[in-house]
């Protein structure tokens, strides 16, 4: 059986995960990989941190803490605040003498490919304290879309910005010494050397590609493909394994696919798998799926350069589908832990069921555009579309439980009905054009349409075999209303072969604040 990687990239280890990531990747990442793998088939769902960019760095110093430190516990809270919200990782990626080796193996067999250039680069340079300035260490405009932010993967319009391309570039750290150009000389992945396989690539990916990073492809694709730098002239990162380069470290935005290569093998070894090296998921004969979700400001690290390293290595599966998000904003403003204007997923989850967090995020979800979480918001349209509906149908399924004598009829049009509940639930699960928007309205139209059944004796076994499948193809989303109702088998079907059902009482939601 094809083995499904579903892949949630870590974030920067510098806090912990607020309600825009969770409502970003990897609720969706979740939602997919437990539906995929309750529709029988082979799945594994690796996260984690990313440990080596400089934004640690940035983020320590404006607290006042250690970078070591702020990483550490930034990974212990990460992981506690997916937990909080009901999502698991298989393989949860940390820092250590593992994942290094494993970073600087990926590199070394590019390096001995030839696939590596050494090359004269510009960098900013702070003159004062005799720094370069990469990526978090420096601010500037963007030479595509003029938005001021820090150099690499710009936010706003997705382009990787290299450091000495900004625009009146300044130090985040020392914001009013002055700064020059100065030249480096560093090893580089020369991306237009790939131009053919990545066109041919991404033609091939365009059709289900969501529409940011499909522009931004297309727009890189119109011009001169750039250096991507893979070692960088500062002191933060994993020390580079290249005595041409000695003293550098290794780029951290180009640890992508080693990042989840080590990611898919911790989740076969949770599993009780036995792996021979940490790409072996990944190799072409074994014909894997590889699905990632990400922000769409992520694009040009994971999808263009991602692809281009392993074309440029052979042998390997390139990602399948790239599922991105937009924006979620807090009060329609940006979330922004320095400014106090956060909920991190844990802080809600001490407040809500779970069950309220995961629906209304997965509804609210930014899959194509920027969306927006409140408060009020989050307490009506759980309590009108989720909770007050799937309450009356509970109780209308548990009054013929009480009633019953024994199983129930289903009809052949209740299986034609449940067929085309899973088929929607399918089409908006499936890889290639999944949705989590779509699950959460698949979710919300199904059960008002149970909800608004008139249910009549002849109708109850119908009516308590499409709630069966209701809960079957939603427990993705509401994990513990599914885990309550004890399900004896929960898988989902392909399709329904019910003659006959036993109701039996369900679970009621709590709503907000009881």
């Amino acid at each position: 059986m094809t083995k499904t990687l579903v892949i949630a990239p870590g974030p920067t280890a510098n806090g912990d995960l607020h309600l825009g990531h969770l409502a970003g990747p990897f609720l969706a990442a979740d939602v997919c990989a437990r539906y995929a793998r309750a529709a029988g088939q082979d799945v594994l769902f690796a996260s984690g941190v990313h440990f080596t960019q400089n934004y640690i760095v940035t983020t320590a110093r404006r607290l006042g803490a250690q970078p070591e430190e702020l990483r550490t516990r930034s990974a212990a809270q990460v992981e506690e605040t997916l937990a909080a919200v009901g999502i698991r990782p298989d393989g949860f990626v940390r820092f250590g003498d593992r994942y290094v080796k494993t970073v600087r193996h990926f590199f070394e067999r590019l390096h001995g490919r030839g696939a590596l250039r050494l090359k004269n680069i510009r960098f900013p340079y702070a003159p004062r304290t005799g720094e370069f300035l990469t990526d978090a260490y420096v601010r500037g405009g963007c030479p595509v879309c003029l938005a001021d932010g820090c150099a690499g993967l710009c936010e706003n319009c997705g382009h990787w910005i290299a450091s000495g391309d900004l625009i009146e570039p300044r130090s985040t750290l020392h914001p009013d010494d002055p700064v020059e150009l100065r030249e480096q000389q560093v090893l580089v992945l020369p991306l237009e050397e790939h131009r053919a396989a990545l066109t041919a690539y991404f033609a091939r990916k365009s059709a289900t590609m969501r529409p940011r990073l499909a522009q931004m492809v297309e727009e890189i694709l119109a011009r001169a493909l750039p250096d991507y730098p893979i070692t960088l002239p500062i002191s933060w990162g994993i020390p580079a394994p290249f005595p041409e380069v000695s003293g550098q470290v290794l780029y951290a935005d180009a640890e992508t696919i080693a990042w989840s290569m080590h990611g898919t093998a911790l989740a076969a070894e949770q599993r009780g798998e036995v792996l021979a090296a940490d790409d072996e998921l990944w190799f072409a004969e074994a014909r894997p799926r590889v699905v990632y979700f990400f922000g769409s400001d992520a694009g040009f690290a994971f999808a263009v350069v991602g692809a281009a390293m392993l074309e440029a290595l052979g042998g390997y599966a390139l990602p399948d589908h790239f599922v991105t998000n937009e924006f979620y904003e807090l009060d329609h403003d940006k979330f922004s832990t320095s400014r106090g204007h956060v909920v991190t997923g844990r802080q809600l989850a001490a407040e809500v069921p779970r069950d309220i967090v995961r629906y209304y995020l997965a509804a609210t979800g930014p899959d194509f555009q920027r969306t927006n979480f409140t408060r009020e918001a989050l307490e009506r349209v759980t309590r009108e579309r989720l909770v007050q509906p799937w309450n009356r149908v509970a109780d209308e399924v548990g009054a013929w439980a009480e009633r019953a004598q024994g199983p129930l009829p289903v009809s052949e049009r209740s299986r034609a009905a449940a067929a085309r509940m899973l088929e929607r639930f399918d089409a908006a699960c499936d890889v290639r054009r999944f949705s989590l928007t779509a699950v959460a309205f698949t979710l919300t139209e199904q059960l008002a349409r149970l909800d608004r059944r008139d249910v009549a004796p002849a109708d109850a076994g119908d009516f308590c075999h499409e709630v069966d499948v209701f809960l079957r193809c939603a427990a993705p989303v509401l994990i513990d209303l599914a885990e309550q109702a004890a399900l004896p088998d929960p898988s989902i079907p392909a399709r329904s072969t019910a003659t006959q059902i036993t109701p039996v009482r369900l679970p009621r939601l709590a709503e907000h604040g009881q």
